[in-house]
């Protein structure tokens, strides 16, 4: 007849593949720069009793040596599945009361079971880090919970003799390991593990003496190290309160440092602002700075030379663009293509551009050069984008001959669309530079 342990194997289970994707889903450490992998060795002290209480077949319940081993992954600072394997002897007899003053009068008198393997799949929790404000801990307590299965050979005793439970066969029985412990880290690869694990038995043959419904349990107290594989720091010992803490108020104190370096240089600024006005100081509306005008007071709308004095201005020349000049203009504009993201001028448009220049050379006309730019990205970035292009477009017509003081290259950024945004062929059209011959 299977017992309640047994039935409630699936829910366990159900428990620990929840437990499992539940602490994945944590807030994300990159486990890559931790090491994750470790394994354990241990021995200590196995006893055929539960100290949470319960019945005990046996008065006198006797410490034998047990040793055990284990693989365990870290998939979070608090979370782990760990494969642990154990063995060892479990004894007892009836040589003494029980502790109420009860002699046991079992027929049988005393039992030795040696438990061949005992291997379990167990989930670990690690509970707390001691010290929440610190990046790396070098305590860390933790609980387990997990099933697997356990098989062992019992020897009996009785007024008859000594005899091999069930023929000398091997039991096999699922058991159900519940544990806590407490590690300490001794460097980055190494930790002394100290834990104490009640095995709960699915039957009562473990002492080979069936007395009443309940099942046998026993426990293993251990002292052990741990070997962590790999490189870099434990994950089990990391603890990301303590880390985003840190990465938080290292961010605070850049940011401090940013504002003052900011602040220092917008007072430079001012300053430097300050010294240019005096410098470009112009009284009279000349257009030449009061240190270099030779002739301060000139009338307004008064034509000056470099030095500030009045000149007899020029007839205005009279400048006519014909449709020939705007088709070279139109050509032109229509061939203009920039790298992706860029103010580089591709070479396929160089040949069309060439021919702009040629006639501003010719006629000397004036250019205006207008950037724009579609809705996609911040305004600062088409801002400035916009304008580096239309100044890139002025740089290559000098660089064929142009007059540089003939030609005003201005970035409009995005505010003067052409079409909608909404469509990628209407992005396309906003993105141009406009040529404005007169």
């Amino acid at each position: 007849m299977k017992s309640n342990l047994i039935k409630s194997l699936p829910v366990i289970l159900a428990g620990l593949f929840a437990g499992t994707v539940a602490m994945a889903q944590e807030p994300a450490t990159s486990t890559s720069q931790f090491r994750t992998w470790s394994i354990g060795v241990n021995a200590g002290a196995l006893t055929p009793l539960s100290p949470l209480g319960g019945k005990n077949d046996f008065s006198n319940n006797k410490t034998s040596f047990g040793y055990g081993l284990y693989i365990k992954k870290q998939f979070t600072p608090y979370f782990s599945l760990r494969l642990d394997g154990v063995r060892g002897k479990l004894k007892a007899d009836n040589s003494e009361p029980f502790e109420g003053g009860l002699v046991n009068s079992s027929p049988v008198t005393a039992f030795e079971t040696q438990l061949e393997y005992s291997g379990s799949l167990n989930a670990v929790v690690n509970m707390f880090n001691i010290d929440m404000f610190k990046k790396e801990n070098a305590l860390q307590l933790y609980t387990s919970v997990g099933a697997g299965l356990a098989g062992y050979k019992p020897t009996i005793t009785t007024t008859a003799g000594t005899t091999e439970f069930a023929g000398g066969k091997t039991i096999k029985e699922l058991i159900i390991p519940v544990g806590v412990g407490a590690k300490f880290k001794v460097s980055d690869g190494i930790n002394i593990d100290l834990g104490w694990t009640i095995n709960f038995v699915d039957g009562d043959n473990l002492d080979g003496l069936h007395r009443g419904p309940a099942n046998d349990k026993y426990n293993y107290g251990y002292a052990g190290l741990e070997f962590a594989l790999g490189t870099g720091k434990q994950l089990a010992f990391h603890n990301p309160v303590a880390a985003t803490y840190d990465e938080a108020l290292a961010a605070k104190n850049t940011a401090n440092a940013l504002k003052s370096d900011l602040d220092a240089q917008k007072a430079e600024n001012a300053k430097l602002r300050s010294e240019m006005n005096d410098l470009l100081k112009d009284t009279d509306g000349d257009g030449v700075a009061d240190k270099l005008d030779k002739c301060p007071g000139t009338p307004a709308g008064t034509v000056v030379d470099g030095s500030g004095c009045p000149l007899v201005a020029p007839k205005p020349q009279v400048t006519i663009v014909t449709e020939e000049d705007r088709k070279v203009v139109n050509e032109a504009i229509k061939n203009l293509e920039f790298d992706l993201g860029k103010a580089t001028i591709r070479s396929k448009s160089y040949a069309s551009l060439n021919r702009v220049a040629a006639l501003l050379v010719e006629k000397n006309f004036s250019l205006k050069l207008a950037g724009h730019t579609d809705n996609t990205g911040s305004k600062e970035l088409n801002l400035r984008l916009s304008k580096e292009r239309a100044e890139s477009v002025k740089a290559y017509l000098v660089s064929q001959g142009a007059n540089a003081s003939r030609i005003e290259a201005t970035g409009y950024g995005m505010g003067q669309p052409i079409a909608t945004n909404k469509t990628a062929a209407g992005r396309q059209q906003n993105r141009r530079v406009e040529f404005t011959l007169y």
